[in-house]
């Protein structure tokens, strides 16, 4: 059973420091019934989730399976710095209520995954506001500056003469000071966390918590294209919040390759049903398309419910498979006459006027179920349903 944890926590994991600790704490599970503690951090720098966080909230659950308490760590102090990782400039600093609203969000959606029972929500401006300025400069005397600057995207900034603040050398700190204080056995998040997440076992070694916390690093998932990460920024993203037919449809708009990926990293089934599904695939017995299907479905389900799945399945075969029109549409209303990128543009159909004249030209755009050719077109009074590729339709009323 030892064995068959930690293959399901190893699933997927682009690197594991002190592995012998992880397995110690699963075995003691299973032979003394005693609990372990595994973090995870999540700023509130945005008011809702997309499945690329959601990699993390899945190797919760597995953990949380095997014996794990989860303390699920809201930011709310450390996003008013805002995590350097990856930036090449200085965050805008957010406001309490932005923050607060946030964390009411992300509680709400993370317990699509996880159970509540195991898991210990905590926020920590509970523990760093009472440090108090001595506390702080306590903390800040355990890490030097050059050893800081080591740290990749601090290294480019300061060799590129990039601005660079006190606060932000603050925030490793202050991440690693919640290990301290939570007594964390296991901390994880993705690779670009590295940093970080050492910190936690640099800092429970200094402040004598009496172990160092085990790191499981996650990979960051891609997004829709394949290519670059999951992110709002690049509108490849599949929201925790998108209605079920759209969640359905961008799942079934990945590519073949990106599936198994998918299914990996998000999937609850094990990695022997997905080995032999993909086994399956590879024989011709079941086709891509169902294998995608059924992923689509466990997904949706996730996050709304079986029964508006399967109507979401229903709705993308009505069409697409007989060439139907979406039962549910956004309206829009503009004077005329309208160019007919203007158009797409401002009925959320396209990012750009560019990317619509683009997709003319790709021949992606119809209007009325025919074929936009040209890309100057002017639409007079009248109503018009628009459509961009197979999934992204509108209603739009010229007047």
């Amino acid at each position: 059973m030892v064995n068959t944890a930690l293959k399901e926590i190893s699933r997927g994991c682009a690197e594991i420091i002190d592995i012998e600790s992880i397995e110690k704490n699963v075995k003691r599970f299973f032979e003394e019934g005693r609990r372990y503690t595994v973090k995870a951090g999540f700023d509130p720098t945005a008011p809702d989730l997309h499945l690329g966080h959601t990699v993390l909230l899945q190797k919760l659950s597995v953990f949380q399976k095997y014996g794990a308490d989860v303390q699920f760590l809201i930011g709310d102090f450390t996003a008013k710095i805002g995590d350097p990782t990856g930036k090449s400039v200085t965050r805008k600093l957010l406001t309490e209520e932005q923050i607060k609203e946030n964390a009411a969000s992300y509680h709400e959606q993370v317990f699509k995954i996880l159970n509540h029972e195991h898991t210990q929500t905590v926020f920590n401006s509970e523990w760093i506001e009472p440090l108090g300025a001595a506390g702080m400069l306590e903390l800040t005397t355990l890490y030097n500056v050059a050893r800081m600057l080591e740290r990749d995207d601090f290294d480019k900034r300061y060799k590129s003469g990039t601005s660079i603040s006190i606060s932000e050398f603050l925030y490793p700190l202050l991440q690693g000071y919640d290990s301290v204080h939570l007594k964390s056995d296991i901390e994880i998040g993705g690779t670009d966390q590295k940093f970080n997440l050492l910190m936690g076992r640099h800092l429970q070694r200094a402040y004598n918590v009496g172990k160092e916390q085990a790191v499981l690093m996650m990979p960051i998932l891609e997004g829709l294209d394949g290519v670059q990460k999951m992110s709002k920024s690049l509108n490849n993203y599949i929201g925790v919040t998108d209605s079920a037919n759209d969640m359905f449809a961008k799942v079934l708009s990945i590519s073949d390759e990106l599936m198994w990926r998918y299914y990996e990293l998000l999937s609850d089934k094990t990695l022997e049903e997905i080995k032999t599904l993909e086994q399956r695939v590879a024989s011709g017995e079941v086709h891509p398309k169902r294998a995608k299907e059924m992923l689509a479905l466990e997904i949706t389900a996730r996050f709304h419910d079986h029964e508006a799945a399967e109507m979401a399945k229903a709705e993308f075969d009505r069409v697409h498979s007989n060439n139907d029109l979406p039962t549910d549409m956004p309206s829009f209303e503009r004077e005329g006459p309208i160019w007919v990128a203007k158009a797409l543009h401002e009925c959320n159909l396209e990012a750009s006027t560019t990317q619509a004249r683009r997709d003319i030209k790709q021949g992606a755009v119809k209007i009325d179920q025919i074929k936009v050719q040209d890309e100057q077109l002017q639409l007079d009074a009248g109503e018009y349903v628009l459509q961009v590729g197979k999934r992204k339709f509108a209603v739009l009323k010229v007047k």
